[in-house]
């Protein structure tokens, strides 16, 4: 008979279990809770890193003092003066009462420091209220509840003396003691010296961070003007901490490598288009001295097709061309478009939204001008109305340019955005358009820190969104 061995429950290795606790939405969530009170930037991470070793190892000095030092000194000292409490009730039982009090009285304060006086005998006074801090009253009952073994009754609220009453069979015998015999009073001084070092070495260590993080954040400044096609600030150089020096000086060499690489790429496309510009003049020529006949006008298409093409390619590899950015009124660039494309056999309106006075960002004039004239030319082709539309926001500026055409699909919205793609449908069926006028527009939006995205217009054509950082 075969034995068919026992098997036991999979529970999955160690890093599947973890991933499933991971994965719980309990730890989710308070991870992400985690994550949304964390700071976010890098200066306050860096104090957060400082700060929470220092204030865990205090936390865990002033626990281990408080635990080790400050109560057993408490203690030791309400011990010693409950034994000496004792004593004192101990000698006034054996000692005649007539002369004897005196002399108890006399020893106590010349000897132990501790004043006495005998009341008469009554009733204890009621528990008074009880201190905030509470160590040095539980220390103290619990020393006298072990050596006096009487009925006694405690104050220590009062700021320079603590006042002790013991009930015994014929008196009350009340004792006056300062609070440095029962009570470590010096110990706060060792917690103001660690708290007072900890503040200036913290604020020593802040005043050396926030020099080492600016000139990250001055290399991050630097990088998002170069990146929005801005020029970097006249005084940066490299700065701060080796591993720094050594970004904002790779940062600086790639600067360098990417103008210099337009500079090649625009000078070559310059001499590309003089020599191609050359060939199509010398075609027009020719053509012009030939018979007008069906063929040659064919010819002359073209050409002039040919040459249309010809400025789209090179627009589109030139780019902004090295134009550096200025401030630019965009009220006044937009007008300027408006009265450029009055050409066009449609009805065009500009609506800007109302701001506090008027809207100024740093632009490469003429590279906007094209792209947003590449919109505005597209949407005159297909439509009978254009609205150009001006929305102002936060750190963002939306112009929108909607018109009344066909549209273009949702699934195809993205696909015209790739270089030479043209579309099946009416929209692009002109044979004059190259499929390069979209892909120039958002280059030239992403030059400045932008983009562009597509929509359907409120016209139920298409709207194409250009939207620019402040």
């Amino acid at each position: 008979m075969a034995v068919v061995p026992e098997t036991t429950p999979d529970t999955g290795s160690g890093a599947s279990r973890y991933r499933r606790f991971r994965e719980h939405p309990y730890v989710v969530a308070l991870l992400n809770i985690g994550a949304e009170m964390l700071p976010k930037g890098l200066y306050a991470r860096a104090l957060l890193i400082i700060i929470t070793p220092i204030v865990v190892l205090e936390g865990v000095i002033a626990f281990a003092f408080m635990e080790r030092h400050w109560q057993a000194v408490t203690r030791r000292l309400s011990e010693a003066t409950a034994r000496d409490i004792a004593a004192l009730i101990e000698v006034y039982e054996d000692l005649p009462k007539a002369d004897g009090a005196q002399k108890i009285i006399d020893l106590a304060r010349e000897r132990l420091s501790l004043q006495m006086e005998v009341l008469p005998n009554g009733d204890l006074p009621p528990p008074g209220p009880k201190p905030f801090f509470r160590l040095l009253d539980r220390a103290l009952s619990n020393e006298l509840r072990k050596h006096v073994q009487l009925p006694f009754w405690i104050n220590t609220v009062g700021d320079q003396n603590v006042e002790i009453r013991v009930k015994l069979d014929d008196a009350i015998l009340r004792f006056v003691a300062t609070r440095s015999q029962t009570y470590a009073s010096n110990s706060h001084i060792f917690l103001l010296w660690m708290v007072g070092s900890s503040v200036i070495l913290l604020t020593v260590a802040i005043l050396f961070l926030r020099n080492q993080i600016r000139p990250i954040l001055r290399l991050a400044d630097a990088a998002d003007a170069f990146g929005k096609g801005r020029g970097i600030p006249e005084d940066f150089r490299p700065r701060g901490a080796r591993e720094v020096r050594q970004a904002a000086l790779a940062f600086l060499q790639m600067r360098d490598r990417i103008k210099q690489h337009v500079e090649q790429r625009t000078t070559m496309l310059a001499g590309v288009s003089h020599d191609l510009r050359t060939v199509l003049t010398r075609f027009k020529l020719e053509l012009a001295l030939l018979d007008d006949t069906p063929e040659t006008r064919a010819l002359s298409g073209d050409v002039d097709e040919m040459q249309h093409m010809l400025e789209d390619y090179l627009a589109f590899a030139k780019g902004d061309g090295g134009e550096e950015a200025k401030p630019t009124n965009l009220k006044e660039l937009l007008e300027e478009i408006v009265d450029d494309a009055s050409i066009y056999a449609c009805t065009i309106d500009l609506k800007i939204r109302k701001s506090k006075g008027d809207i100024v960002l740093p632009l490469k004039r003429q590279a906007l001008k094209r792209a947003i004239m590449n919109l505005v030319t597209n949407a005159a082709r297909f439509g009978d109305r254009i609205i150009i539309r001006v929305a102002p926001e936060r750190q963002w500026v939306r112009i929108e340019v909607d018109d009344d055409g066909p549209g273009i699909p949702e699934h195809e919205r993205e696909n015209v955005f790739r270089p030479f793609y043209r579309l099946d449908h009416a929209r692009n069926q002109d044979e004059g358009n190259s499929g390069l006028g979209l892909v120039i527009a958002r280059d030239i939006a992403k030059s400045h820190g932008g983009d562009i995205a597509l929509g359907e217009s409120s016209m139920g054509g298409l709207r194409a969104i250009i939207s620019l950082p402040k």
